[in-house]
């Protein structure tokens, strides 16, 4: 009996290990350095996979969403940034996006980081800012953050499916 258990289990864990592993969602970076300030998101990209981002985020809490999946998006800043009149020091944040009652959205940042992506503390959040939303003509699959330098200031854009989101920063 010992003899046909051993395999037996080891072709469980086995088969458990790669279920966790294709459950897991790719991660993605993005990285901007802008006047010596190094600036790097790291988050997850979930797919579409035949379903549109309005079902996806139709039941967001009012936390938000973590703009990613599985382990929180992690914002990191070597030096002291402004968006708009919001002053966001150096330093490492989870990003959440919230919708608001009009349907504009904002983001926001958490002192918490390295979460799981649902274990929002609002009372962490720092600051939050405004976000432009615009609908992308060429749909994203895959959640996409970027980081851009546009005239001597940054651009943070979020886009799945049609839905982008956006914001500058100095």
């Amino acid at each position: 009996m010992k003899r046909f258990l051993h395999p037996i289990c080891g072709v469980v864990v086995f088969a458990a290990l790669v279920g966790l592993t294709l459950a897991a969602n790719p991660r993605g970076t993005a990285e901007l350095t802008l006047n010596g300030k190094k600036i790097s998101v790291e988050y997850g990209r979930p797919s579409l996979g035949g379903r549109t981002v309005e079902q996806l985020l139709a039941d967001l809490p009012a936390s938000g969403w973590r703009l990613g999946a599985d382990k929180s998006t992690t914002f990191s800043t070597t030096g002291d940034l402004m968006f708009g009149s919001v002053k966001v020091p150096k330093g490492d944040y989870s990003l959440w996006a919230q919708k608001q009652a009009d349907g504009s959205w904002k983001l926001v940042f958490n002192k918490q980081h390295g979460q799981w992506g649902t274990n929002h503390d609002a009372a962490q959040d720092f600051a939050s800012v405004p976000l432009k939303t615009e609908k992308e003509s060429k749909p994203a699959e895959q959640v996409t953050i970027t980081l851009e330098e546009e005239h001597g200031s940054g651009e943070i854009s979020i886009q799945w499916g049609a839905l982008e989101l956006s914001t500058t920063f100095k």
